[in-house]
């Protein structure tokens, strides 16, 4: 992998420009996370563009993560100021907490138009990186599915007004990830749960590492998911995506194991949450 990840398509140059423009309006920004990489999958960029704007943090797809490091997570956030709920858009877990959560940072302007006697309209702006399910959050807050929604990086492109639940409404933007990476773990995590998409990543590569870090902090799950008869302990990342790629019969002329095909078997398996509940960080790494 090059040593600086960098990009900047026009629809992400265009989204911030959409956040900075509409960002007056809004009443609180919701920051949707991937509770699988809670600190990687955030852009740096939301803090110098929300500012001090009240902003809630959802972190989606908790049922997918370890949830020991998901409370760790929530601690470290809460110690910092932040308000965060784990949530899940695939079994609806924690869905109802978002808007109550959400008033209750605005509360006391709600209560100033209530004496005055105005009904306040609560606006909200969903924000975060690609695929961490906004589109899929809003449906869930909607009832019904009326936005595209996809498992694959980039398919919100533009502005998108909705009105949810009576006195809230909702203004939906693409995800944008940060221009670059100077930390390439941090790349990887977000390549990882396909934040990033595999076109632009070597995935052999990219599994080899994610084996290490398997080894390292899910050792158990990996095994058993496997059915791996080694102890791979001592053995290198790519060695244990051999022993894999063997064991599930990925054997091609010569007796060599097609490691392109089990790379990218393990990181499906990863994202799809067959390996295990598996969050890729925690606080104790920064």
């Amino acid at each position: 992998m090059q040593n600086t990840l960098q990009w900047y398509p026009g629809h992400m140059a265009k989204t911030r420009r959409l956040i900075e423009e509409n960002l007056k309006m809004i009443d609180v920004v919701v920051e949707i996370l991937d509770a699988r990489i809670p600190f990687s999958g955030r852009n740096p960029s939301f803090d110098d563009i929300i500012k001090h704007k009240p902003r809630l943090l959802v972190m989606n797809k908790a049922d997918l993560a370890d949830r020991e490091r998901t409370q760790q997570w929530i601690e470290w956030y809460k110690e910092r100021g932040m308000k965060v709920i784990p949530i899940s858009c695939a079994t609806g877990m924690g869905i109802n907490k978002v808007l109550s959560e959400a008033r209750a940072l605005v509360q006391d302007r709600i209560e100033r138009d209530a004496e005055k006697g105005r009904t306040r309209t609560l606006k909200l702006m969903m924000v975060g990186i690609p695929n961490v399910g906004k589109s899929s959050l809003i449906n869930r807050l909607l009832g019904k599915a009326s936005t595209k929604t996809g498992d694959r990086p980039g398919v919100t492109k533009g502005k998108q007004w909705l009105r949810i639940k009576g006195d809230a409404e909702l203004l939906d933007t693409p995800g944008i990830l940060p221009p670059k990476f100077e930390d390439q773990e941090l790349a990887k995590r977000l390549a990882y749960t396909g934040a990033i998409k595999d076109e632009i990543m070597n995935t052999e590569l990219l599994a080899y590492s994610l084996c290490d870090y398997l080894r390292d902090n899910y050792k158990e799950e990996v095994t058993v998911r496997y059915k791996l008869k080694d102890d791979i302990s001592d053995l290198e990342g790519y060695e244990i995506l051999e022993l894999i790629g063997r064991r599930r019969g990925f054997v091609i002329s010569g007796g060599e194991v097609d490691m392109e095909r089990a790379a990218n078997m393990v990181l499906d398996e990863l994202r799809g949450c067959r390996i295990g509940n598996i969050t890729l960080e925690i606080p104790a790494d920064l």
